[in-house]
């Protein structure tokens, strides 16, 4: 049976892959992906790793907000510009736009700066892939046929992030080629950010392949957008972010599943600066290492979710998912009871493992009882709240941990109160869950997860995406 499955999703993928528009499409993501991925360790390396520089608590957590902040500020709105300009126009003059950022970025970390010129052009780098990032979404449905969709969201998300990771490795090879063994120079990390601005510029050349309305919204998609103005849109969008709320609280279920995943987007916060520190002014004095320790516990994050991916099908199949996801914050918990509080470097390792298949296990799940328990007219909406509750939870954590916490990051009280904070999630979880399933019983399809979808941009939704083509993806190779 499990043979069938697997080969029955290989010749889903291949018939995927034989449409050009789609082949054209997930190309122009993995090329940008693996940029984003080098320019994040290009900034990782100059902002925190930097051998001049000590890294406080307070600027790794600023250095968090920036990298999410602008997703969870512009994304809700994001729709409202794309309803109103050609997708594939998006892809193109959106990377061209980073490849002038990047440069300007590149150029001011050559200079040695770090003031607010370059904090202004990496934040705007970032904001302008929240547009790239939701036009690839919502393109999506235009080059594949509705039944494909599932399946192309997998592949598209999941090779995008391990294409961010691979990205992240180069840049980091580059910097470990030139490191003698305290530190490199300013002019290599710039080298670095240039190989970004590269990748940009491949990708928006791949994108020009793609004719002008491939991806939506048609002519009249976008006249009929154009007849409100910009500003009655973003009105209407606030007004459906509170509608959207409202639904969800109602709807006991997705609710109780926002919440699971908002105390573990919290923790997972918590842990993540914790790490940053741990490994930047606690395991050890020289940056290099300090360096390489991250990048293994990012690499051992990524390793536990294509674990997670893998598992939480069969996983929730068999168990359901409520109780997946109770099981998965107990997890992370005890992963960090065990292999966090020793502060030993080889096993915090083993601990980001654990937290990499507990983080992606249960957005997995919370996605799916999302898209299962909300209504279709408020689905886009909804996910919408979700993204703001998962990137806006983890900014807070960063903040809050950067007030406890001292330089070294090594804080016994934090690290206990982390592992006792997933637990007592977890116990919340289930008592939500047993109260609803006393009340209402099981739900037919709680135990049924036929796909999972690694995300590196966020819940898998397209926010308030134009509507799908009546005969999408029937290009020929």
């Amino acid at each position: 049976m499990t043979a069938r499955l697997n080969g029955a999703g290989i010749a889903a993928v291949g018939e995927l892959l034989r449409l050009r528009d789609f082949r054209r499409l997930y190309i122009t993501r993995l090329v940008s992906a693996s940029g984003d991925g080098m320019f994040q360790a290009a900034l990782a390396s100059y902002v925190l790793f930097n051998p001049e520089n000590a890294t406080t608590p307070a600027e790794t957590a600023s250095a968090l907000a920036a990298v999410l902040l602008p997703y969870s500020l512009i994304g809700p709105f994001v729709g409202v510009f794309l309803d109103r300009w050609s997708r594939q126009r998006v892809l193109v003059v959106g990377n061209i736009i980073k490849v002038a950022l990047v440069v300007v970025v590149a150029l001011l970390v050559g200079a040695g700066s770090e003031g607010a010129l370059f904090f202004v052009a990496a934040v705007a780098t970032l904001g302008v892939n929240r547009f790239f990032l939701s036009a690839l979404s919502a393109g999506l449905p235009r080059v594949v046929s509705e039944p494909q969709l599932v399946t192309a969201n997998a592949l598209s998300t999941t090779s995008g992030s391990m294409a961010t990771i691979a990205g992240a490795g180069i840049g980091g090879l580059v910097r470990f080629g030139f490191d003698s063994g305290h530190g490199v120079g300013d002019g290599v990390i710039a080298s670095i950010v240039v190989l970004a601005a590269i990748a940009y510029g491949l990708a928006s050349l791949i994108a020009t392949a793609m004719a002008r309305d491939t991806l939506g919204p048609s002519a009249d998609e976008r006249s009929a957008a154009l007849s409100t103005s910009i500003w009655q849109s973003i009105t209407e969008v606030s007004r459906d972010l509170g509608r959207a709320a409202r639904h969800v609280l109602a709807h006991r279920r997705a609710a109780d599943a926002l919440a699971a995943i908002s105390a573990h987007r919290f923790f997972y916060g918590v842990a993540t600066l914790m790490i940053v520190l741990l490994d930047r002014n606690y395991f050890t004095s020289n940056v290099t290492s300090g360096l390489r320790g991250l990048g293994a516990a990012v690499a051992a994050t990524g390793c536990g979710i294509l674990v997670a991916a893998a598992i939480t099908p069969a996983a929730t199949r068999r168990f359901g998912k409520r109780a997946w996801i109770t099981w998965l914050l107990a997890a992370a918990g005890l992963g960090i009871a065990a292999f966090g509080l020793p502060f030993q470097q080889d096993l915090l390792i083993l601990g980001a493992f654990v937290l990499g298949i507990s983080a992606q296990g249960v957005k997995i799940s919370v996605d799916t009882t999302v898209q299962e328990e909300i209504d279709d007219v408020f689905r886009g909406r909804v996910f919408s709240v979700y993204d703001m509750l998962f990137n806006v939870t983890y900014v807070a954590a960063a903040a809050v941990t950067a007030t406890a916490v001292p330089k070294s990051g090594r804080s016994t009280i934090v690290m206990a109160s982390l592992a006792i904070g997933y637990l007592v999630a977890a116990a919340g979880y289930s008592l939500l869950s047993a109260r609803h399933r006393a009340n209402a019983g099981r739900s037919p399809s709680d135990a049924v997860i036929e796909i999972a979808a690694v995300d590196h941009d966020g819940p898998s939704s397209v926010g308030l995406a134009a509507p799908k083509t009546s005969s999408p993806g029937r290009n020929p190779p």
